[in-house]
């Protein structure tokens, strides 16, 4: 069973959205980078939307996220 987490984009690094807990920022961890253009898509917005999004995903066994909502 995977877990739903609340993350925020922080900003677009060429094709990519960098990704960090949605938590103040003294207690986030290191961005992670995932593919903007599939996280627009999941959630029906351009790619340049993204930063300062506020998201629900699932936190798969592997430790990566996936399907991504507007919070």
């Amino acid at each position: 069973m995977s877990e739903r987490v609340n993350v925020q984009v922080l900003l677009l690094v060429g094709d990519q959205a960098e990704i960090v807990a949605d938590a103040p920022p003294e207690e986030r961890t290191e961005p992670e980078r995932y593919p903007a253009e599939e996280i627009a898509s999941a959630v029906a917005l351009e790619v340049t939307e993204l930063p300062g999004k506020r998201l629900l995903a699932d936190v798969g066994g592997d430790g990566r996220l996936s399907g991504w909502q507007l919070a």
